[in-house]
């Protein structure tokens, strides 16, 4: 499994940022900067790592594709903790996880006996929940894994746009920075997605039976949670029902909500507003800085 690592690869505080379903760690260059220069402004030492989940991004694909469950990407992150900690022991532990990369961070805080190096300290749930909407799962299935090949970065930015207008407004130049790390090239010339198909194959098996019972067991998970828990939620969004974001308000960590007009299924945490939300939940400005009289 791959990783992008940012900032001081000494600094004992570490961020994760886990992408979702059909991601890769990249998605968080803009977030990692600003949680960069943040740390930089208030002097702390920091490290922020952005892996990409295996069958994504530079990270290897799997054989059996039965094999990209979260069990696996539990186990992954578990493994990629102890290598780091390993590398500079970790004092502080901070996650965001967009969609997919939330229920991975929401297991890892929500299951005390998993062999965390430190308990994560605050947890960012980026528009999921331990219930997810039926439909959304359906919309997901009509793409995931049947992307074909593109002529030019610009063709697949355009097409990955179409299939993610629930990502809210972005400038041309925002969505090409978004969109340049989603693709390979390809040997005879053209690009394809970064991700493996066989994605695509478990997820085809989820029955909604099967989503219920595991919303049932995620809820007994998200109850343990004792880490301060902050939830973004795209007001538009499919996946994340405002139901589902309240009972997270009175429930286990008893989550703060914000939400972000305009957006669905999920803030990219690209504009301002969402990326100033973050910064300030994980890395809040010093109130022993001196004012201007």
């Amino acid at each position: 499994m791959a990783w992008w690592q940012w900032g001081d690869p000494t600094a004992s505080r570490l961020v994760v940022c886990v992408h979702g379903l059909s991601r890769q760690g990249r998605d968080f260059d803009v977030v990692a900067r600003a949680l960069l220069q943040r740390a930089a402004d208030t002097g702390q030492p920091l490290r922020v790592v952005c892996p990409d989940v295996v069958g994504r991004g530079e990270s290897d694909w799997l054989k059996d594709p039965m094999g990209y469950q979260f069990v696996t990407y539990v186990g992954d992150m578990l493994a990629m903790l102890s290598q780091l900690h390993r590398s500079a022991p970790l004092d502080t532990l901070d996650w965001v996880g967009t969609s997919m990369g939330g229920i991975i961070g929401l297991s890892l805080a929500g299951m005390p006996k998993l062999p965390l190096p430190v308990p994560i300290r605050r947890l960012i749930l980026n528009d999921v929940g331990p219930a997810i909407e039926w439909a959304a799962l359906e919309r997901i299935g009509q793409y995931l894994g049947r992307s074909g090949t593109f002529a030019t970065i610009e063709q697949a930015a355009e097409a990955m746009r179409a299939v993610s207008t629930s990502f809210g407004p972005h400038t041309d130049e925002q969505w090409l920075a978004l969109s340049r790390p989603m693709l390979k090239a390809l040997p005879e010339g053209g690009f394809r997605l970064h991700y493996d198909p066989a994605i695509a194959v478990p997820f085809a098996h989820v029955t909604q039976e099967a989503s219920v019972q595991g919303e049932a067991a995620l809820w007994q998970i998200y109850d343990q949670i004792t880490a301060e828990t902050l939830v973004l939620r795209g007001a538009d969004s499919d996946l994340l029902s405002v139901a589902t974001s309240q009972a997270m308000q009175k429930r286990g960590p008893q989550a703060r909500v914000v939400e972000f007009a305009g957006v669905g299924h999920a803030p990219t945490l690209v504009a301002l507003d969402q990326v100033l939300t973050v910064l300030d939940f994980l890395l809040p400005a010093s109130t022993d800085t001196p004012q201007p009289s």
